[in-house]
């Protein structure tokens, strides 16, 4: 699950209305003024445990000021809590590793570690437990948007990759699609109007010289579109990246809040993301001095 949006713009605007100084949000913050200029500019970005004092010192709801969506895995439940990993390692009297590990999707939680926890990031076990399960890419299959919005069919998941990706590619005409497909193939196995078929759910079935020749022209890993009546982890993760990526490509997430975890989001995988939304920049306001 994505993290909380983070859009400094906004923290801005509110912190205006406020009539509050950059030096003064930062002393309740617990950083420097020209941290919180670095926020609001989008050059740096919190970590995700400091957005509920940042919604709470504006005087905001955090789901407002800093939207997320689907249910909160691990990393979401520590950092709503105002916790980093340090801490709620120290409030199961263990190491960093256990937190870090479950959040991760590694290692699971001692149970011994489950109460404690759940205590302090202020939901029941219950809670905590489904939390877990999301964080190693477990999602109840009742949930109803999980099951609408996961693409399961070839039609299905061509149209995704032509609403969300891959990044950077132009968008496929079911003529471009087809020659794509026939191109890679040892020999013309598909037409435009079989594409068209397949996107429209009118066929399901094609070949695996069909399945190899989609993800060719997607720029995509041929399991992709292998038979995925149930999606795995690896796969839900892979959409959802793409999703993700997508959706900033389309100026729909402004920015990351890291969540103070070295075993989630890596550097590399920040610096990736960050340098998208530097992409969007323009977008945002003129950034200002301290007022």
């Amino acid at each position: 699950m994505p993290p909380r949006q983070f859009d400094g713009s906004r923290v801005r605007a509110v912190r205006r209305q406020r009539d509050m100084h950059q030096k003064e949000l930062g002393k309740m913050v617990g950083v420097s003024g020209p941290t919180i200029a670095r926020w609001e500019s989008g050059q740096d970005f919190p970590k995700g445990e400091k957005l509920p004092v940042i919604a709470s010192a504006l005087r905001q709801p955090l789901d407002e000021l800093f939207p997320h969506e689907g249910p909160p895995d691990l990393q979401l439940l520590r950092c709503d809590a105002g916790l980093s990993v340090a801490e709620a390692a120290a409030i199961i009297r263990t190491s960093r590793a256990p937190v870090s590990n479950a959040e991760s999707g590694r290692r699971r939680l001692n149970d011994n570690y489950v109460r404690p926890l759940a205590a302090a990031y202020g939901v029941t076990e219950d809670e905590l437990l489904s939390a877990q399960d999301r964080s190693f890419g477990i999602r109840p299959t009742s949930l109803r948007d999980d099951q609408e919005t996961a693409p399961r069919t070839i039609g299905e998941k061509i149209n995704f990759l032509l609403q969300y990706g891959p990044t950077g590619q132009k968008t496929l005409s079911d003529a471009e699609i087809a020659r794509l497909v026939n191109h890679y193939a040892p020999a013309a196995v598909v037409t435009t109007e079989d594409i068209v078929h397949l996107r429209e759910g009118t066929a399901t079935e094609a070949s695996d010289e069909v399945r190899d020749g989609l993800a060719h022209a997607f720029q995509v890993p041929p399991w992709l579109f292998g038979d995925d009546a149930e999606l795995t982890p690896l796969v839900r993760e892979f959409l959802e990246a793409i999703r993700f990526i997508g959706s900033i490509h389309q100026g729909q997430v402004l920015g990351l809040a890291a969540r103070g975890n070295s075993e989630g989001l890596t550097v590399e995988m920040m610096a990736g993301i960050n340098r998208l939304v530097g992409e969007l920049r323009h977008k945002l306001p003129e950034v200002q001095d301290e007022e």
